[in-house]
């Protein structure tokens, strides 16, 4: 029996960032099914912190994290965090009032620049602009690209440096509530029956995983991804509802000769393509959101034409070839929110689930509200209160 004050399972950055937090006040474990950190959709992610998505839950969110980017805390990370990368939205004429109800969505987030035709050139000169194309934009000079292996292993350096551990390959199997010392809550499973005497201790959850190790703590977050309704139900909890989607992203040339390093992450205001320049080359995406169950992502051929198609369409860019595709999942709770707190069935199961796509640029703020909640440490964010963020609100 490996025991612990609180086990984690989930090693994403949801996961990684709440153990590192954690980690100052107790001894934490994480369990991570792959052999590797942020293996389904934290490392691949298109890693912009922006305030073009989401809602104004999510920009509070996203506002509250800032600091942490561009201000780790001392001997968290040897290397950058991010760099800064403009934002460009921009618009066609039949777009330009979705533009403007957007532009007062950000505004009390960010600055940003109102600019036309010979300004979108300016900052990215591919863009179709004219009839039928791009007429207007708007540009947050400061957004954030991040940098996703950085922060994942900044976590993991913090959780190890407080004696805290890391399990990889570690999927679970099952998850029982202990109700006496080496006993359970109901009849045991048969995957139970077969586990050797020493057992969890009174009122801890017990976490067995498909090599048999068994895992055991007082406090167990569920910060499983496109698998954390999974692990409710393992421990015969109610899901929440979790809706895995599945985002495809290419990487192409760039105009022959052209100096892609000042270019922004280009959005249209419509969630139809994202771009940016990515290691001499571009990424692309369709913003698709394709319904799947919990998996190893792979990119349809479907959705890789249409990203090609859709930068044809956008910009005065020839796909020639595409040189990698991959897909990562996006997971949402039913109201497209966050969702950290205690379940109210069960004494110490902790959800930390539904980033979607602003689990990356929400984790500073969502692991100091995790540590908040478990740890008693002040509240972090005045414009969310925990309600707003708890599994609560799914069953009331």
């Amino acid at each position: 029996m490996n025991s612990s004050d609180i086990l984690i399972v989930g090693g994403g950055i949801a996961g990684l960032s709440a153990a590192s937090a954690l980690s100052a006040h107790a001894k934490v474990t994480v369990l991570e099914a792959e052999e590797a950190v942020g293996y389904h959709s934290s490392g691949r992610s298109a890693t912009m912190l922006h305030y073009a998505l989401g809602d104004p839950q999510v920009r509070a969110l996203t506002l509250a994290s800032r600091g942490f980017f561009e201000r780790p805390t001392e001997g968290f990370t040897d290397v950058p965090l991010g760099h800064r990368m403009p934002v460009l939205v921009h618009a066609r004429e039949e777009e330009v009032s979705a533009l403007e109800e957007l532009q007062g969505a950000i505004a009390p987030f960010a600055d940003l620049e109102r600019i036309e035709e010979s300004g979108i050139l300016e900052l990215c000169p591919v863009i179709r602009t004219g009839e039928g194309g791009s007429v207007a934009g708007l540009v947050d000079h400061n957004g954030i690209r991040l940098d996703p292996h950085a922060l994942l292993q900044g976590h993991v350096r913090t959780l190890r440096r407080n004696s805290g551990e890391l399990v990889t390959g570690a999927r679970v199997a099952a998850i029982r509530k202990m109700d006496w010392d080496g006993g359970f809550v109901g009849h045991p499973t048969d995957r139970f029956a077969w586990v050797g005497l020493k057992r969890a201790r009174k009122g801890n959850w017990e976490v067995e995983t498909d090599d048999y190790r068994l895992f055991d703590a007082p406090v167990l977050i569920n910060a499983a991804g496109a698998w954390a309704d999974t692990i409710a139900r393992m421990a015969r909890l109610k899901p929440i509802g979790l809706a895995p989607l599945k985002r495809t992203i290419i990487t192409f040339d760039g105009p022959a000769g052209a100096d892609l390093s000042g270019w922004p992450f280009v959005k249209t205001v419509a969630d139809e393509l994202y771009f940016a320049p990515e290691s001499g080359r571009l990424f692309a995406s369709p913003m698709d959101e394709v319904p799947t169950d919990a998996s190893d992502a792979q990119p349809d051929e479907y959705e890789v034409a249409l990203a090609a198609h859709r930068i044809e369409q956008r910009t005065m860019l020839k796909v020639e070839r595409i040189h990698s595709r991959w897909a990562g999942l996006r997971t949402f709770a039913p109201d497209r929110h966050l969702v950290a707190g205690f379940d109210p069935g069960a004494e110490g199961f902790f959800w930390l689930a539904g980033q979607g796509g602003f689990g990356l640029q929400t984790s500073p703020v969502m692991a100091a509200v995790t540590e908040s909640l478990i740890a008693g440490t002040s509240w972090p964010i005045e414009t969310v209160g925990p309600e707003e963020l708890s599994p609560a609100r799914f069953s009331r």
